[in-house]
């Protein structure tokens, strides 16, 4: 035992069963842990990418809706008093076109976004214009806006879903830059006419400053209705193509906003956006999900911490139960190897109350069993050897049979008997063959050869009260294996259940034939027939009757033997007509010696 290694003991195997189960339970909730921690850290991300999102493009409306509030006031008669706007005529037309200049200034200012709007003008048709903004003015800055191909575009939109674009900047000071520019119509006459237009551009400087006070880290990029990205932070993350196609897939979804999992450049990020359907902007972040690392390492530890924590817990309460088995297995161990070498003496310490103890308890019993086994052995030993002798002395050796009907035989013959010599001739003949068994197979021919011995005998019974007329379909079938004596009691419940109790000659037919792969044998006779119910008892009764049988085996015992050997699908059947006949079929599959 000492010299056995641990993990072939009981105890080794306790241990290493035990630290399995732990292993397992440990491992799924160490990892169950991880991956539910870990999911919810995913969706606070989400939730604070939704968030952050929408607030971003909160502001971006709340700019929007602010320069078209300065634009719409611009442009309406009621806040503003035009007149004609051609300011070089009269002296009060020039006072009033300074008034308004100022009061687009206050507007600018009031707004908050005045250092963003580069240029707001209000001009007619006629080249006269006045302005203001953060950009200087100059004389030709109406031509250059009355040029672009934008401007008629812009100033057919409806003030009521008005979304953005963004342009090159057409003054001759702020060349290079963009512009996002709003047009709307003047109202001169109490009516939006074309006589007039105001137009404000904006700085797209206005999309960075936001996107710079909400970066952490992570692709930020702000676009219109176009596609045309105005903003963008952190894009150098991702090839351009990639964000053009990005930006396109989220302009043209159903939904103005989400987020989902999206695979770029072969990593699977977060992608949040918003998209306002008044002004076309579309506001979205990209963020790596192996960029959650940190909290993802710190989910991990905990995992791999509770993991380790289970683990030793398991081990050292395993080798506690375990050794606390060791003493009652070891008890046991000694107990069988004691028996196994022949002292079957009981030790009352292996008995205790648990489940080893009633295992103790059996050992004992068997002990004392075993002792009282051996006793009785060697009793019946002594008394098998007496058996022997008697049996010995009592032997009729069946050679002596056979030679005695022999000499029957010899002096019939002589004797110019010929029933005798046939009778015994058929008696000595069945004799022999049942001496070799009931269940081994012969051929057909020897089974018709023991079956015309039984016929001799009855025949001469019955006082050649019946014929048998036997039929084999081809002369090969005479080849086919079938177990012994399953003809004989066919003919035998022929004569005895049909011819016989008839109290006339009757006639057996016998034919054997071959359908498919399947050999059939049908017995027929002419006598009395059977009821349903006699057929069901004498399936149904396998023992014998007394007195009228030669070999002692009934119909359902042919037609059991026959299913053991061959299976269910094989087997007796019978059918009967009462005072016509009655006719079994037995079917086996075709089987030769050489198969």
């Amino acid at each position: 035992m000492k010299n056995k290694k641990i993990w072939k003991t009981l105890q080794g195997r306790i241990i290493m069963y035990n630290l399995s189960i732990v292993i397992l339970v440990a491992f799924i909730g160490s990892m169950g842990t991880y991956h539910s921690s870990f999911k919810r850290s995913l969706e606070m991300t989400e939730q604070t990418m939704e968030n952050d999102i929408e607030g971003i493009s909160e502001n971006f409306f709340v700019a929007y809706e602010e320069m078209m509030n300065i634009i719409l006031n611009c442009t309406d008669r009621s806040s503003m008093n035009y007149g004609s706007l051609d300011f070089a005529d009269q002296p009060s037309a020039k006072k009033q076109a300074l008034i308004n200049s100022t009061l687009m200034s206050d507007y600018c200012a009031i707004s908050g976004y005045g250092s963003y709007i580069n240029k707001l003008m209000i001009l007619d048709k006629n080249g006269n214009a006045i302005q203001s903004g953060s950009s200087p003015g100059s004389k030709d800055d109406v031509k250059q806006l009355l040029e672009t191909d934008w401007f008629w575009q812009e100033a057919e939109k409806s003030a009521d879903e008005y979304r953005l674009k963004v342009v090159d900047n057409p003054f001759f000071q702020g060349k290079g830059e963009m512009l996002i520019p709003i047009v709307r119509p003047l109202d001169v006459a109490g009516s939006n006419s074309k006589e007039g237009w105001g137009f404000l551009g904006f700085s797209t400087k206005l999309f960075e400053k936001e996107l710079k006070k909400a970066d952490h880290g992570d692709t930020l990029v702000v676009a219109v209705e176009d596609g045309t990205v105005i903003a963008a932070a952190n894009e150098e993350k991702f090839q351009k193509k990639d964000l053009q196609e990005m930006t396109k897939n989220l302009l043209e979804a159903e939904t103005s906003g989400g987020i989902e999992k999206k695979k770029l450049q072969g990593e699977a990020c977060l992608v949040a956006w918003s998209k306002n359907s008044m002004s076309g902007i579309l506001v979205y972040e990209i963020m790596p999900i192996s960029s959650i690392k940190n909290e993802k390492m710190l989910i991990l530890n905990l995992a791999v911490f509770m993991f380790i924590s289970c683990l030793l817990v398991g081990m050292g309460m395993s080798v506690l139960f375990s050794n606390r088995l060791r003493k009652p297995v070891a008890l046991l161990s000694e107990q069988a190897r004691k028996i196994g070498n022949g002292d079957f003496s009981c030790n009352p310490q292996i008995e205790s109350e648990d489940e080893l103890g009633e295992i103790g308890r059996g050992m004992n019993k068997m002990s004392r069993k075993i002792a009282q086994l051996l006793d009785k052995s060697v009793e019946d030993e002594r008394e098998k050897k007496n058996l022997e002798i008697k049996m010995l002395q009592a032997q009729i050796n069946p050679h002596f049979l056979y030679n005695t009907l022999d000499s029957i035989r010899w002096i019939a013959v002589i004797q110019k008997n010929t029933s005798i010599v046939k009778m015994v001739a058929a008696l000595s003949g069945l004799l022999k063959n049942m001496a070799k068994g009931f269940n081994e197979k012969v051929t057909l021919r020897e089974e018709l050869k023991f079956l015309e011995d039984y016929i001799t005998i009855e025949k001469m019974r019955y006082m050649e009260m019946f014929d048998v007329e036997t039929q084999v379909e081809k002369e090969e079938l005479y080849e086919a294996k079938i177990i012994k004596l399953t003809l004989q009691p066919l003919v035998e419940n022929a004569i005895f259940s049909g011819i016989e109790p008839g109290g006339k000659n009757g006639k057996i037919y016998i034919r054997i034939e071959q359908e498919a792969d399947r050999l059939c044998v049908r017995v027929r006779d002419d006598g009395v027939g059977m009821t349903e119910e006699k057929i069901r008892e004498i399936m149904e009764n396998p023992k014998k009757r007394k007195g009228d049988t030669m070999s002692g085996i009934g119909l359902p015992n042919v037609d059991q033997r026959i299913k053991l050997v061959y299976g269910e699908s094989y087997g007796l059947t019978i059918c009967s007509q009462v005072g016509e006949y009655t006719e079994i079929l037995v079917t086996l599959p075709i089987e030769y010696e050489n198969e």
